[in-house]
C-alpha cells in the first residue's frame, strides 16, 4: 500500500493533492457521510479532485434529507450544492493499491443540516471557551454467517452467527478465530486505523474494539471508517458485519460507548481531574451535570433509528436512567476519575448504531451548556443492575416517536445545537418512526394471531 501523508486541515486543497501526488496516490474516494452515517461517495482521479470538488465543486443536497431507505422526505429543490474537502480527514484505502479517502462537508445552505458540521460547532464553541477535546470510541458489532444473498432469501429472518462457540473474553475463542480477527486487523491498519484493541466479546457473533483517543472529529470518522471498513472485509469473507443495537431478542445489545475528556488548550492539562489528583473537579462535576440534565429531551439524537430503543429493553445490559456514577457500569454516565491524567466520562447509553458525529456533538453541546450554566450534579447512582432506577430520576423515551415529540419540545436543543439541524432531525426521526409503525414482526404474530 501507498502511504499516505498526514495533512493539516489548514493545507489548501490543490496543496493537499500534490503531496498525495508524491507519495504515489492516484485514486480518490470522496465522499460525505449522511444522516445515518454512510459514506456517500465518487472515486475520482486524483488530477480530477480539484476541478470536480473545489472551487465550485458540488454534491447533491439530497443527503441531510433522506432516510435508511434512501426515500426523500425533503421539499427541495434537490441540486448540486457546494462542499469542501477537509485536508486533515485524508486517510488510506485499504482496498485499493495507490488510493486515498477525503471526506467533504456542505459549505452551502445545507450546512446547517450536516452532522459534521453540528460536531464541528461544539469543537469550536469547546476551544472558544479555552478547552481543547479528546475523545475515543468503543466499537461493538456482530458478525454473521450470512452474505448479501442469503440474508435477503431469507427475509432478513435468519441470522446464523459466526463463531457461535464464543465466550465473553475467553482465550481459546480469540485462539480459535485468530486468522479472522488478524485478517480485519491487518484491514483496519491499511486503512489508517490504529486500534487499542479489537477481541471477542459476549456471546455467539459478538466483537468489540476499542479506539485510541484523538481530537473529536477524528475520533468520530475513525469509528465510521471503522464501520465502513468492517462491514466491506466481512461481505468479502462472505459474511455480514452488522450494527444494529438489538439484533434479536436472544442476543445481547450492542452499544457505542464515547470516552471524552476536556483539557486546557494552552497547556494541555487535563481540566476533569480535581486539583488534588482525585476525584472530579467543578467543571467536570458541571459537565456531566449537562450531560445528564439534558438526556430526556435529547435523547433523540444519539438514538435517532426505531432498533436504538429496542437495546434499552429491561434486561438488557443497557442504562435504562439519566445517572451518573463513579466507575459504575450500570449507569447512563461512568466517570472515571484515576489516574488524573486519563480522567474522563464515558457515555454508556447510545447502542452501536448512533451516529458519532451525533454522539460526541451531544456530549460536547450538553456538558458545555452545564459549564455555562454552573449546573448542579445530581447525586450518583447506587444501584447494581442496569434496570435499577435511582428515586426522583425523569424516565428516558422507549421509543423513537416520544423522542421525536421531547426534542421537538425542547428550547433548550434548539438553542444549544441550532434550530435549523434540529428542525430537519425532527422530521427525520419522524420518517424513520413513521415507516417501521405499521410492520409486524414474527414474533408479533406467534403472540397474538390465535390468541385476540
Amino acid at each position: 500500500m501507498t502511504k499516505v501523508p498526514s495533512i493539516a486541515a489548514e493545507v489548501p486543497l490543490v496543496d493537499a493533492v500534490a503531496l498525495l501526488r508524491d507519495a504515489g496516490i492516484r485514486i480518490a474516494h470522496v465522499g460525505l457521510f449522511d444522516l445515518m452515517g454512510t459514506f456517500r461517495e465518487r472515486r475520482l482521479g486524483l488530477d480530477d479532485v480539484i476541478p470536480t470538488m473545489d472551487g465550485g465543486g458540488t454534491f447533491v443536497n439530497v443527503l441531510p434529507q433522506w432516510d435508511a431507505a434512501e426515500q426523500v422526505f425533503g421539499a427541495g429543490p434537490f441540486v448540486g450544492e457546494a462542499v469542501r474537502v477537509d485536508p486533515a480527514s485524508i486517510r488510506p484505502y485499504p482496498f485499493e493499491a495507490d488510493a486515498c479517502f477525503m471526506v467533504a462537508d456542505y459549505v452551502g445552505p445545507s450546512a446547517s443540516l450536516s452532522p459534521r458540521r453540528l460536531l464541528q460547532t461544539q469543537i469550536d464553541k469547546a476551544a472558544a471557551m479555552g478547552f481543547a477535546v479528546q475523545a475515543a470510541f468503543e466499537s461493538e458489532f456482530f458478525v454473521l454467517e450470512e452474505d448479501e444473498t442469503s440474508l435477503r432469501d431469507g427475509g432478513f429472518a435468519t441470522m446464523k452467527p459466526f463463531a457461535r462457540d464464543n465466550r465473553c473474553w475467553a482465550g481459546e475463542s480469540a485462539a480459535t478465530h485468530a486468522d479472522f480477527v488478524t485478517g480485519l486487523e491487518d484491514v483496519l491498519q491499511r486503512g489508517g486505523l490504529d486500534l487499542l484493541a479489537l477481541s471477542l466479546e459476549l456471546g455467539p457473533g459478538c466483537f468489540e474494539a476499542t479506539h485510541r483517543h484523538k481530537d473529536p472529529l477524528r475520533a468520530a470518522e475513525d469509528h465510521l471508517f471503522f464501520k465502513l471498513l468492517t462491514k466491506a472485509y466481512c461481505r468479502q469473507q462472505g459474511k455480514t458485519a452488522s450494527f444494529m443495537a438489538q439484533l434479536g431478542a436472544g442476543l445481547p445489545g450492542l452499544s457505542q460507548h464515547p470516552h471524552l475528556s476536556l483539557c486546557d488548550k494552552k497547556s494541555g492539562e487535563n481540566l476533569f481531574a480535581a486539583g488534588d489528583g482525585a476525584g472530579m473537579s467543578l467543571l467536570f462535576r458541571q459537565f456531566v451535570a449537562g450531560v445528564v440534565a439534558l438526556i430526556p429531551e435529547a435523547m433523540a439524537l444519539t438514538h435517532h433509528t426505531t432498533n436504538a430503543y429496542r437495546r434499552i429493553a429491561p434486561g438488557n445490559w443497557a442504562p435504562k436512567s439519566a445517572s451518573w456514577a463513579v466507575q459504575n457500569y450500570a449507569a447512563a454516565v461512568r466517570v472515571v476519575t484515576a489516574p488524573a491524567s486519563h480522567c474522563r466520562l464515558e457515555y454508556r447509553l447510545p447502542g452501536a448504531d448512533a451516529h458519532p458525529y451525533l454522539n460526541l456533538a451531544y456530549l460536547l453541546g450538553a456538558g458545555l451548556w452545564g459549564i455555562e450554566n454552573a449546573a448542579a450534579l445530581p447525586e450518583a447512582f447506587v444501584g447494581g443492575g442496569p434496570d435499577d432506577m435511582p428515586e426522583g430520576t425523569e424516565s428516558l423515551p422507549h421509543d423513537l416517536f416520544t423522542a421525536a415529540e421531547r426534542l421537538a419540545a425542547s428550547d433548550r436543543a434548539r438553542t444549544i445545537w441550532g434550530v435549523e439541524f434540529i428542525e430537519n432531525f425532527i422530521v427525520a426521526i419522524r420518517r424513520e418512526e413513521a415507516a417501521l409503525r405499521r410492520e409486524t414482526s414474527a414474533a408479533e404474530r406467534a403472540r397474538y394471531l390465535e390468541v385476540v
